[in-house]
C-alpha cells in the first residue's frame, strides 16, 4: 500500500512474510527429521548401534518420507500432483509402517509427521479420525516391539505432538501467504479505485469549466468585429474560468475537493445568460454539511454541461430545497429532442457524467433520477440526506442562497 507520501514499499518487502514463513517450516521439518535420524542411529533399546549399512537403508525411505512431507506441507511445489494427493499419502502410509518390522522401536519418529500430513491432506470428516487411527496403529506396533505402557503413552503424545505442530507449521506458513497476496490485491483495489475517483472528479469538475470557455470563446469570435467592450467582458470571464478550472486540477490531484451549491448556482448566472438561456435559480436549503454540498454542486455542474451539450433549451431553472432531514436539488429544461447549437456532443462517447454522479449521490444513501417529464421538460433530480457529514458549512464565504434571474 502507498504510504503517506504516496510512495509505494520495494516488492521484495511484501515477499518478505511469507518467504520467512516457509524457511521456517522447512527447518521445523528437517529438524524433527533429523531427530528421527538419531533414533536409528542409537539402535535398539540394548544400547547396541547399528551398522553402515542398515542406516543406510533407513535413510533411503526416510528421505522419500521428508520429500513426501514438503509436497503435502508446500502443495504449490508440485501443482501437477494436487489431484494426486491422497495417494501420495498412501505411499507415506507404508514406508512410515512398513519399515517398522526391519528398524522395530528406532522407527518411532517417523508415525507423527503421517499425522500431521493427514490433517493437510484429508478433509476435515475423516482427517480427525485417520489421525487417531495413525496413533493407535503406533500404539499397537509399540506393542509389539516390546514397549510398555509407559513408554507407549509417553511415544503417543509426542506423535501426536509431531503431528500437530507439522499440521500447524504447514497451515501456518500457507495462511501467511494467503494473507500476502490479499494485501497485495487490496493495493490494486485501492490503486484502481482511486483512479476511479480521479477519473470522475476531473469528469465532474472540468466537463463544467471546458464547457463554459468553449462557449465564451465562440462568443468572443462572433462579438469582436462588433462589440469589443462586450469581447473585452467575454474574455475576462474566460480567464476567470480557466483558473478556476486550473485551481480545480490541482484539489483532485492532491485528494480532496469542497464545492459549494450558492456558488456554483451563482456562477450558472452568467454562462446561462451568454448562451442566451432565460434561467432562474432559486436555492433555499440553508448551509449543508460539506460533503452534501459538494455532490450537489456536482450535480448541478453536471446538469448545466449537460443543458449546453445535448439540448437547445430556451427555459431552465434550477430549484433546491430542504425538508425534514432531506435536502433535493432539481434542474428542469425544456431543450428536449433539440440538438445543441452552442456546443457539439461528441457522438462516439455517450458520456458518463450522470453516471459518475450516480455512484457519488448513491453512496452517500440518496438518490438520483434523470428523465422527461410529463409535460416535456427534462429533470435532474438528487435527494440526499443532510445528515451524512457532520458539521455544516456556515455558507457565510458564498453569502446567502441566491435567488437568481437571467
Amino acid at each position: 500500500m502507498p504510504d503517506d507520501a504516496g510512495n509505494h514499499p520495494p516488492r521484495h518487502q511484501d515477499d518478505l512474510a511469507p518467504r520467512l514463513a516457509v524457511v521456517i517450516t522447512v527447518l521445523v521439518l528437517v529438524g524433527y527429521f533429523a531427530v528421527a535420524v538419531t533414533y536409528v542411529v542409537d539402535g535398539n533399546r540394548s544400547g547396541r548401534s547399528v551398522d553402515a549399512a542398515m542406516l543406510g537403508l533407513a535413510l533411503l525411505p526416510m528421505t522419500m518420507l521428508l520429500c513426501l512431507q514438503m509436497l503435502h506441507s508446500f502443495p504449490g511445489l508440485a501443482p501437477r500432483l494436487s489431484g494426486a494427493r491422497r495417494w501420495t499419502l498412501a505411499l507415506q502410509a507404508v514406508l512410515t509402517f512398513a519399515p517398522f518390522a526391519i528398524f522395530k522401536h528406532a522407527w518411532l519418529g517417523m508415525p507423527g509427521f503421517l499425522a500431521g500430513s493427514s490433517l493437510l491432506v484429508l478433509v476435515p470428516a475423516l482427517a480427525w479420525p485417520a489421525f487417531a487411527a495413525i496413533l493407535l496403529c503406533t500404539d499397537v506396533l509399540l506393542f509389539q516391539v516390546g514397549f510398555g505402557w509407559g513408554q507407549v503413552a509417553y511415544t503417543s503424545v509426542s506423535t501426536a505432538l509431531t503431528g500437530l505442530v507439522v499440521f500447524g507449521l504447514s497451515r501456518l506458513s500457507g495462511l501467511v501467504a494467503e494473507v500476502s497476496r490479499s494485501r497485495a490485491e487490496l493495493a490494486r483495489l485501492a490503486v484502481a479505485q482511486e483512479r476511479l475517483r480521479f477519473s470522475r472528479d476531473v469528469h465532474d469538475l472540468l466537463g463544467y469549466s471546458l464547457s463554459t470557455i468553449t462557449l465564451k470563446c465562440e462568443l468572443v469570435h462572433r462579438l469582436v468585429p462588433r462589440q469589443n467592450s462586450r469581447a473585452q467582458q467575454e474574455l475576462s470571464e474566460i480567464l476567470q474560468t480557466s483558473r478556476q478550472a486550473l485551481a480545480d486540477v490541482r484539489e483532485v490531484a492532491s485528494g480532496y475537493r469542497k464545492m459549494s451549491l450558492s456558488a456554483e448556482a451563482a456562477t450558472a448566472r452568467s454562462m446561462l445568460a451568454a448562451a442566451g438561456i432565460s434561467a432562474t435559480a432559486e436555492i433555499d436549503c440553508g448551509p449543508l454539511p460539506e460533503l452534501v454540498d459538494t455532490v450537489l454542486a456536482s450535480v448541478l455542474r453536471e446538469g448545466l454541461t449537460n443543458v449546453l451539450r445535448h439540448s437547445k433549451a430556451d427555459h431552465c431553472a434550477v430549484e433546491a430545497r430542504r425538508s425534514g432531514p432531506r435536502v433535493s436539488l432539481t434542474l428542469v429544461n425544456d431543450g428536449v429532442g433539440r440538438p445543441s447549437t452552442i456546443l457539439r456532443a461528441d457522438s462516439s462517447d455517450g458520456g458518463s457524467g450522470i453516471g459518475n454522479l450516480r455512484v457519488r449521490v448513491e453512496n452517500l444513501g440518496g438518490r438520483l433520477r434523470a428523465g422527461v417529464r410529463s409535460d416535456g421538460w427534462f429533470e435532474l433530480r438528487a435527494e440526499l440526506d443532510v445528515s451524512v457529514d457532520a458539521p455544516p458549512r456556515s455558507g457565510r464565504e458564498y453569502g446567502p442562497g441566491p435567488t437568481v434571474t437571467a
